[in-house]
């Protein structure tokens, strides 16, 4: 379930509130009963393997890397 944070603006605290999609524009009190609350834009990290790289230095073939050109 996606987590999205909030700001109070009476006292100034920032939390989350996870709950669904389909909900995120649903207002969200504060923890402390305040109601005056703004959504804040997240960031996202994504993470995980890179595309694969070729070695470094020639030996492609052809002319262009591969040695065969004088």
């Amino acid at each position: 379930m996606p987590r999205y944070d909030y700001r109070c603006r009476a006292c100034g605290s920032t939390f989350e509130v996870s709950r669904p999609m389909i909900n995120a524009s649903d207002p969200a009190p504060c923890p402390e009963g305040h109601d005056d609350t703004v959504k804040l834009l997240s960031t996202v990290a994504v993470t995980g393997a890179s595309a694969p790289t070729r070695p470094a230095g020639g030996g492609g073939g052809g002319c262009c890397g591969g040695g065969c050109c004088s």
